[in-house]
């Protein structure tokens, strides 16, 4: 996993490539790269490539970055990891193709070069990358099919510029900082920044699971090969029911297989809950040795239920994996503060978690981790997967009813403006709970669009709310021309917006900025494909059957522990910082609105939002 930059003039008129342009984008993304660095300019100064390097695969100089193509017609400059690349290195051998290097960055230029743009659909892993063809004079950018790693372009009608962060961008100089209502009330509703959108308007995501290619005349639209809600309705379409916790223990063992691919030692994140035991318990099986977990611990959670130490270590000497517990407290939060936000890409209420145990990850030498991010989207294991539906079902025919939720919504409001004590979603339970659209919004929002203008500038919001429409992009992620079953539809849209809009790009952040790989194989459409039908994993007790596919299985302890959610003590932390008395028991949704208003306060468009 690396960092990667690149600069394309594509009109004949617009100015050459500035290599100080280029210096700066590396500068501001160095933490994603310790081992190496590396710069290429084409000979017509047309196009460049940057590139940072956290060696992974192949740890010799035969995998440093820009790379070329041996007759020169090919540059790469590559984020992330082919898990599959030996497989597509000998079919590629067999076409008589040669190697130079050990590299999956070698594989991915000779790919291209049997199969252009369609190769992506070939690859297992996570990636996002440029290719310049210097005959075809086209650059593509791809992105790996669910968004694990990131890739932000720009576009000002004569260059194209990308890199594998938004801040990377803007520290180029030559990138406008002007803000975009859009993200920024997307924050505010959602907690992070659904893309395409970033608080800055020059500056998009390119969504996952697209390419995107560039000629003479500008980009073309993202082309998807990828669409999470097509390929769960393919599975449940063709899918076998036999024997399904079978299949689950296959598909987990072979996708945490396909995962240890690597030159260095790989890690496991630990926690007392069941995924990321199964996820050890299964390197075990697979015969990995010496296994490093590491386990992240609040010391003012110590003896209460949501300290996860007791139980991990409990898991870690079943497996026996060498136990790293690291304890944080609230001076060291308030001592990362700064750097933290400076390291967040793109604001977000999630993260503290990642940024610590990858920081003692980095403490212990770790390069690589697999983390159990992604399993609750597989397998239902968000409350949103039974209150959703639920609300659907039930509030649908009051929303054919015209007038009758927003009113409510008005009465309630003023209600609670008067003294009714009620959490403020509740006044638009009537008006949004009986669509799958609404119904996921209440679930997974911050703050209503109907409370915005309380937070921010009542025109940014009107402005915003248009070009975002949150209830249709909500609904973009589940419409798809097949059939979807009502476990199906949670799992695509937690798995499109909450966990590729903030679990993940959380996750790729705060790992980097700690030189630190997370791997995720619960993130994975070759798993998610090999696993029984939606409506199978929903009866069948998905998790239970995911703890039992370690030998010996997970005990009991974990099996039957009660799931903690968002744990993280940053929100008491905030509100004592400033002065506010303390208070039994942890507000999780006061806590995550207090907290994205601190981040959003920490300021991200004007001059200092580099």
């Amino acid at each position: 996993m690396c960092g990667i930059a690149g600069i394309h003039a594509y009109l004949d008129v617009a100015p050459r490539v500035d290599r100080g342009e280029l210096v700066r984008m590396n500068e501001r993304m160095v933490a994603r790269g310790p081992d190496g660095s590396g710069l290429w300019l084409s000979d017509d100064g047309r196009t460049g490539f940057g590139h940072l390097r956290l060696a992974i695969i192949d740890l010799s100089e035969g995998g440093a970055q820009p790379m070329h193509a041996s007759d020169g017609r090919l540059s790469i400059t590559f984020n992330g990891e082919i898990y599959n690349y030996r497989e597509l290195r000998a079919e590629l051998q067999a076409r008589r193709r040669t190697f130079r290097s050990g590299s999956d960055t070698e594989v991915l230029l000779q790919l291209y070069a049997e199969y252009g743009a369609a190769m992506v659909s070939r690859l297992r892993g996570m990636f996002a990358f440029g290719i310049w063809d210097a005959d075809k004079r086209t650059l593509l950018l791809a992105r790996d099919p669910l968004g694990i790693k990131p890739l932000y372009w720009a576009d000002d009608g004569w260059t194209v510029r990308f890199a594998s962060q938004a801040k990377a961008l803007l520290a180029g100089g030559a990138v406008s900082r002007d803000p975009d209502p859009a993200g920024i009330v997307g924050f505010h509703l959602f907690g992070s920044v659904p893309e395409p959108f970033t608080v800055w308007r020059g500056i998009q995501s390119l969504p996952a699971g697209t390419t995107l290619t560039v000629d003479a005349t500008g980009p073309g639209l993202p082309q998807r090969y990828y669409d999470v809600a097509t390929a769960l309705a393919n599975r449940a379409s063709s899918a076998s029911t036999f024997d399904a916790k079978a299949r689950v223990a296959e598909a987990v063992r072979e996708s945490v297989r396909y995962h240890l691919e690597a030159d260095v030692p790989v890690a496991v994140f630990l926690s007392a809950g069941i995924d990321s035991g199964a996820l050890l318990g299964t390197m075990a099986g697979l015969g990995v040795r010496d296994i490093t977990a590491v386990t992240l611990g609040f010391q003012e959670f110590e003896g209460m239920p949501l300290d996860e130490a007791p139980l991990a270590a409990e898991v870690a000497a079943r497996y026996g994996a060498r136990h790293i517990v690291r304890t944080v407290d609230r001076a060291e939060f308030e001592r990362d503060l700064p750097a933290l936000l400076d390291a967040m890409d793109l604001p977000t209420v999630d993260g503290i978690n990642t940024w610590f145990v990858a920081k003692a990850a980095h403490e212990a030498g770790i390069k690589v981790a697999l983390s159990g991010l992604g399993a609750d989207e597989c397998f239902g294991g968000y409350p949103s997967f039974v209150d959703v539906p639920r609300s659907v079902h039930w509030l649908r025919p009051v929303a054919w009813i015209p007038g009758i939720g927003a009113l409510a919504r008005r009465a309630l409001s003023g209600a609670m403006s008067a003294g009714l004590k009620l959490h403020p979603k509740a006044a638009g339970v009537l008006q949004y709970g009986g669509s799958w659209a609404g119904a996921y919004l209440l679930r997974r929002s911050v703050y209503m669009p109907w409370e915005l203008d309380e937070v921010l500038d009542p025109a940014l919001v009107e402005e915003g709310l248009r070009r975002l429409a949150p209830l249709s992009r909500i609904a973009d992620a589940i419409r798809t021309g097949q059939s979807l079953g009502d476990f199906d539809r949670v799992a695509a849209l937690e798995t499109s917006l909450y966990m590729r809009n903030q679990l993940l790009r959380d996750s790729d952040w705060a790992g980097m900025s700690h030189g630190v790989e997370i791997r995720v194989p619960f993130v994975d459409p070759f798993f998610l494909a090999a696993l029984p039908p939606g409506a199978v994993l929903a009866g069948m007790n998905a998790k239970d059957a995911i703890a039992g596919v370690p030998e010996p299985p997970l005990p009991d302890s974990v099996r039957h522990r009660r799931k903690t959610g968002f744990s993280t003590p940053v929100g008491r932390w905030l509100r004592e910082a400033a002065g506010a008395p303390r208070q039994q028991g942890i507000d999780l949704s006061a806590a995550s609105r207090a907290w994205a208003l601190d981040v959003w306060r920490a300021g991200w468009t004007g001059p200092a939002a580099v």
